[in-house]
């Protein structure tokens, strides 16, 4: 097959005309900050995620570091956390003055199990970070069921939007903060953004006013009500973390859009999983990725390097030059000189799986001949 001219990245977001026209819309409207918007996305969204409310911010970075400090979490805890996971999983308790402390993951599912989270429990653990890594949930009440009952978890939900538990409930549904990332790959993108799933009032209404400098009233009701209540007191620091309407606008359309994009990434899945279990030396996939409840927000491969003359590095290089944009998720944290604060601990099964994984090009901008393509490459290069 013939290389093709343009770049294929692993992820691509799906955009119609109807989000374009969602833009004009707001654009036109003279108002594209948080404002009704953004309260009518986080209605919609907490609806499809089974839970009473959601509370959007301007990154999964940030979903993450207001859940750990609203429960409480600051210097002195530790906060459990994969290695195999992206840094922001990690570097929110650094920036509250926690120290994370890194666990080993399954081989098969590359994510965090209770017995990898129990090896790791000290007096000092406050929370665990549990990531559904690449769309797959983690069934939390599992991790939970190994907990004390003072350790708090947070999910970082960046790659499961659409996931579901095994009983079926959604990711975000289960009862702890759960996060979300809106950012340009996502299975729902926005361009950046996120959100907190939960089910506390009294903590959505605390979330609210910490992604908007600690005011009680956000911008648009100040704007919106008498001079006299333009002034508001300060009794919380509080950060600038807030979603604007223009960004809504365009998740509104994209979460209506979910049926028809998970459909794609399951064709292209099972296309891959089809196609690629011929080829010789025989690629690893992971026992779950076609299962209805997974995401499909990465396509996760494991090469058989040891039967292979090339590395993993060179054959990234050759499948760039055929504008293949595959990835790879993600280099371990705990080799990371970031967070060198002792010697990095033995993880066998991430120590393994680092070495031999690749993300292969999937989203719902993707086609069946995008696919066909990337297995005809990957195939000729392995042998």
């Amino acid at each position: 097959m013939m290389p093709r001219q343009e770049y294929l990245p692993f992820g691509k977001p799906n955009f119609s005309d109807e989000e374009i026209a969602a833009v004009s819309r707001i654009l036109r409207s003279g108002w594209v900050g948080m404002g009704p918007e953004t309260i009518a996305f986080e209605k919609e969204l907490a609806e499809y995620v089974g839970v009473p409310y959601v509370v959007t911010v301007n990154s999964c970075t940030a979903a993450l570091f207001l859940s750990l400090l609203v429960q409480g979490v600051g210097p002195g805890d530790e906060v459990i956390c994969p290695s195999l996971t992206w840094c922001s999983s990690a570097n929110v308790a650094l920036y509250l003055g926690a120290k994370p402390v890194f666990c080993d993951v399954d081989p098969d599912t590359f994510c965090l199990t209770p017995e990898s989270v129990r090896a790791k429990l000290t007096p000092k653990t406050k929370a665990v970070m549990i990531v559904h890594l690449a769309g797959l949930a983690v069934e939390v009440e599992e991790i939970r069921a190994v907990l004390p009952r003072h350790v708090t978890i947070v999910e970082d939900a960046a790659h499961a939007l659409g996931s579901k538990f095994q009983d079926g409930r959604p990711v975000g549904s289960s009862g702890n903060l759960t996060c979300y990332s809106f950012y340009a790959n996502k299975n729902l993108s926005t361009g950046e953004g996120g959100a907190i799933a939960l089910f506390d009032a009294e903590l959505a209404d605390r979330l609210r006013s910490l992604r908007q400098h600690g005011l009680p009233v956000d911008a648009w009701k100040r704007f919106s009500y008498p001079k006299s209540m333009i002034m508001s007191e300060l009794t919380e620091l509080g950060y600038k973390m807030n979603y604007t309407d223009l960004q809504a606008c365009i998740g509104r359309v994209q979460l209506k859009r979910q049926p028809e994009f998970h459909a794609i990434r399951l064709a292209i899945a099972n296309h891959y999983y089809e196609h690629l279990q011929a080829v010789r030396p025989p690629v690893k996939f992971s026992s779950n990725i076609l299962h209805n409840y997974h995401a499909r927000h990465l396509f996760m491969i494991q090469l058989p390097l040891d039967k292979m003359r090339m590395t993993r590095d060179e054959l990234m290089v050759e499948l760039r030059a055929r504008n293949i944009g595959a990835s790879i998720h993600y280099a371990p944290l705990h080799f990371m000189p970031l967070y060198a604060f002792a010697e990095p601990p033995a993880l066998p099964n991430t120590e393994n799986i680092c070495k031999r994984i690749i993300t292969l090009p999937i989203s719902a901008s993707m086609n069946l001949n995008d696919a066909e393509y990337v297995i005809s490459q990957l195939r000729e290069l392995i042998r």
